[in-house]
């Protein structure tokens, strides 16, 4: 069973296959709950989702446009030999 250390600031470092199967980065926030299972309290923590509400914004830039990654890596290879910042 793994075990993390708590501070004296109340911080504390997960372990790196935590991180990875709830998919948490640095400065994600988590979500906590308490429960009673078994006669015993418990804490589920939770990776809040990603948020992708910003998404909706690109499509008018991707509407009629391949989204095959070849296309894209040329797409942005030729804006960058002409110069532009952005596609």
């Amino acid at each position: 069973m793994k075990s993390i250390t708590v501070t004296a600031k109340r911080q504390a470092t997960l372990p790196v296959e935590l991180c990875e199967e709830l998919g948490i980065e640095p400065g994600d926030k988590l979500e906590l709950e308490r429960r009673r299972l078994g006669g015993e309290t418990v804490w589920i923590l939770r990776a809040r989702g990603r948020d992708w509400s910003w998404l909706g914004g690109a499509r008018r830039y991707a509407e009629g446009k391949s989204h095959r990654w070849e296309d894209i890596e040329r797409a942005i290879g030729e804006a960058m030999a002409r110069g532009d910042r952005r596609p």
